[in-house]
């Protein structure tokens, strides 16, 4: 049943900050990357004369790994990207543009702390850029500190007008004025803040739960996320007030887990599900190093929405035998939706196409796991957090394109649930 729109991120779509360093070299430029592709005896020639001493040598060897960290950036290929960047940095430690980039491919990777290091160096060196601000912005809001999220995005406003940023501030400021009188509580992995119209029970006894959950879903995915994540627990009317989510939507899950918990005093088996399943959704997004706070318009390697629905779905111990016949009903008469169609936001669906889109995704995911275990779903999730797409990821590890999964998927159904 659907029941989470978690998939779906917030929409505050925070680009790359610009990229243009400081005495950039039109030959350098040219050098580096040139016919799409990087270059790297030049940029070796580059290293050879920064370690010989030539003149302005460290910054045209700093820029050349900042031009090849933008095209593996621009290519989603997030890994090679920051080791670029960092590179770079060695050439060049005082650069702001080369401490925001690399601060924000950590953002990237939803690590949060670590990129707050290095924007803080770049602005020391730069303390008027507004994309410092704005990248800062990101990361307090990552670590649910909206306070500094606020006050950062005010600044990056004031520095410079920024659509982007200004979505991002009445987001933040929204939550902010929800959340005023919100209690709050924390655990090992967790912090919480719940309505004044919840008890304090049940505030413990969700994180109680969430820990448990935590604990099952590191061992079967073999992750931990690098940051602690954030849950809002809310009466009805203001998780549908706060989260626009659709009517089908039981929760949401946008960086932070946000759900509705009115006239509950403890955790029931139905809320327990659903705190599985979203935390499932923020496992995924930091394994993807797609937890973009909100990036659905520049998270270009974003686990697909069938995935993460179908593996939330699964995780929560859901399965398909009751959908197994329609399913095939559907596969049969050639009206399934092809994965490729629902790799995207499913916020705007109808109900009915919702329960179908879920109940399809659980049982690809289903299929993966009964036919090679949670190890291959585990390969395809690392490939996605690497850079590759989604349709490569499964040709690599399951030699199968999207056509033969859906054909395999409707054969394990009629074997597995056919009367």
């Amino acid at each position: 049943m659907p029941g989470s729109s978690g998939a779906d991120a917030a929409n505050l779509a925070i680009a790359p900050p610009r990229m243009e360093a400081r005495g950039a070299s039109a030959e350098v430029e040219l050098g580096a990357v040139h016919d799409g592709a990087i270059d790297r005896q030049y940029i070796a020639k580059l290293e050879s004369a920064a370690r010989s001493g030539e003149p302005s040598a460290n910054r045209s060897a700093a820029l050349g790994h900042h031009l090849a960290a933008n095209l593996e950036l621009a290519h989603g290929d997030m890994e090679h990207a920051l080791i670029d960047a960092r590179t770079a940095l060695t050439y060049a430690p005082q650069e702001p543009v080369f401490l925001m980039n690399v601060g924000y491919l950590l953002l990237r990777r939803s690590e949060f702390k670590e990129s707050l290091e290095y924007l803080e160096r770049a602005r020391r060196f730069a303390p008027d850029d507004a994309d410092v601000s704005k990248l800062e912005g990101w990361a307090y809001y990552g670590l649910n500190k909206l306070d500094q999220a606020v006050a950062e995005w005010k600044r990056a406003l004031a520095l410079r007008p920024d659509k982007e940023v200004q979505v991002a501030l009445d987001k933040a400021l929204a939550d902010k004025k929800e959340e005023e009188s919100y209690k709050e509580n924390e655990s090992s992995h967790f912090k919480l803040r719940y309505s004044g119209a919840s008890a304090p029970a049940l505030a413990r006894d969700v994180l109680r739960t969430l820990e448990r959950h935590y604990s099952e879903i590191e061992s079967e995915l073999n992750f931990t996320p690098p940051e602690s994540i954030g849950v809002i627990l809310y009466t009805q009317d203001a998780f549908s007030d706060i989260t626009k989510a659709p009517a089908w939507a039981g929760a949401l899950n946008d960086g932070r887990i946000r759900v509705p918990v009115q006239g509950l005093t403890s955790v029931d088996g139905e809320l327990s599900r659903i705190l599985k399943h979203e935390l499932t959704h923020s496992f995924i997004a930091q394994k993807t190093r797609s937890a973009c706070i909100g990036l659905a318009a520049s998270c270009a390697i974003r686990a697909p929405t069938w995935i993460q629905e179908g593996l939330a779905q699964w995780m929560e111990g859901q399965r398909s035998r009751e959908d197994a016949a329609v399913l095939l009903q559907i596969y049969s008469a050639g009206r399934a939706i092809p994965l490729s169609r629902l790799e995207g936001s499913w916020m705007n669906m109808s109900g009915d196409t919702a329960r179908y889109a879920y109940a399809w995704a659980l049982a690809n995911v289903e299929y993966i796991q009964q036919a090679s275990g949670i190890t291959d779903i585990d390969r395809i999730l690392d490939r996605i957090g690497a850079g590759m797409a989604t349709d490569a990821a499964l040709r690599e590890v399951l030699h199968s394109d999207y056509s033969d999964l859906m054909q395999s998927t409707a054969e394990y159904l009629r074997k597995t649930y056919g009367r």
